[in-house]
């Protein structure tokens, strides 16, 4: 018999998940669906918390795999949009639990956040862009709201918002300066008036 490797555990373990749900998935049911002990299945995973993290952080490596050689911000986006959106409307109640388990493990979905900024900013330049566009989408992307994908006008809001976005990297960096400098100038005559007030 060849040797239980840890791929098997976790597709058995997702089949668990699916049927029973994070709340009364055990190492032991996982074990009991491969017909091994669940000694097995410690070796590979030390702890049930060590199990429950494994599958959320493969569920969380297949949505940032199909976005890697993606060049463009929008392309990506509708890329990352589309494929959450696909598992949470195939099999919500595995999605459900999928998003109970991340959350779980706050080390795992901010290793998860931290690999799709990597991968933005490498299309669009600069770390802080890329956190602004992320930040700035999140309604369409963030399980948290999950609930609104489906709601009619999700999409055509995107595009607006994404509209807008799109034309703020567009502006030169020298237009941003300007205004700034105009703001400023602005502010300066009512912090005088302030002060003559004061006095």
């Amino acid at each position: 018999m060849a040797p239980l490797t840890r791929e098997e555990i976790l597709r058995a373990a997702e089949e668990v998940l699916r049927r029973h749900g994070p709340a009364k998935t055990n190492v032991v049911d996982v074990a009991r669906a491969l017909n091994v002990s669940h000694g097995s299945v410690y070796r590979h995973f030390p702890s049930k918390a060590a199990l429950r993290e494994a599958v959320a952080e493969r569920f969380l490596e297949t949505v940032c795999a199909p976005l890697e050689d993606i060049d463009d911000p929008k392309e990506w986006f509708d890329a990352l949009i589309a494929g959450k959106r696909a598992r949470a409307q195939q099999d919500p109640e595995l999605f459900a639990t999928y998003v109970a388990l991340a959350r779980e493990s706050g080390d795992v979905v901010n290793r998860h956040v931290d690999h799709l900024i990597r991968q933005l900013t490498r299309i669009v330049g600069d770390e802080q862009t890329a956190r602004a566009l992320f930040d700035a989408t999140a309604r369409w992307h963030d399980p948290r709201h999950a609930d609104e994908w489906a709601k009619p006008g999700t999409d055509d809001a995107f595009e607006a918002v994404w509209a807008l976005l799109a034309e703020a990297m567009a502006r030169p960096a020298s237009s941003a300066s300007v205004g700034r400098r105009g703001d400023q100038a602005m502010a300066r005559p009512a912090s005088s008036a302030h002060s003559s007030a004061a006095r």
